[in-house]
């Protein structure tokens, strides 16, 4: 019988192909028929393992959920970035490999965000999801998330709806 090693902790720039990887999968099985195509392939060039490298340096948070051979997930967080909004916290990204998806592990990285976003003296935590992924907008939910906001953004040339879900 082997055990399996779940660690959540602060990515580091070798996280960068992994981080990748998993943007890549998450976002294509969340967004495709949502988000345009041709936009969506603009992104998944975008965030290649060197914009992921560049990014590990930056002071924004990112954290993976390492389980034993790899980040298989990851989330960014910080201040809020919109003061409009009752929030002094945001959640910029969650995102776990879909393979990961529904089996907790989800659950597990946005409570160990919230407390440390806690830890930082930010208890009002804001997450913005698009409408349309309904998965996102039920999980946000179902950790307790109370819709506070509703925009529409243009991505490519659709316009798309979104949802802000505070916690406190």
């Amino acid at each position: 019988m082997s055990d399996l090693l779940v660690s959540i902790r602060h990515a580091k720039p070798d996280d960068a192909p992994a981080l990748s990887r998993v943007f890549d999968a998450a976002w294509r099985e969340a967004y495709l028929g949502i988000i345009p195509g041709v936009t969506l392939d603009k992104m998944f060039s975008r965030r290649s393992p060197r914009w992921w490298r560049s990014t590990v340096s930056r002071g924004r948070p990112l954290v993976v959920l390492d389980i034993g051979e790899g980040a298989v997930g990851y989330a960014s967080y910080g201040r809020c970035r919109d003061r409009s909004l009752p929030a002094n916290g945001e959640i910029d990204e969650l995102y776990l490999l879909p393979e990961y998806q529904g089996i907790g592990f989800g659950r597990r990285l946005f409570n160990a965000v919230r407390n440390d976003l806690k830890d930082r003296g930010l208890d009002r935590v804001v997450v913005w999801a698009l409408e349309d992924n309904e998965r996102a907008c039920a999980f946000y939910e179902s950790m307790g998330g109370r819709t506070v906001a509703h925009v529409e953004e243009r991505i490519g040339q659709k316009p798309l709806a979104k949802v802000a879900y505070l916690f406190r």
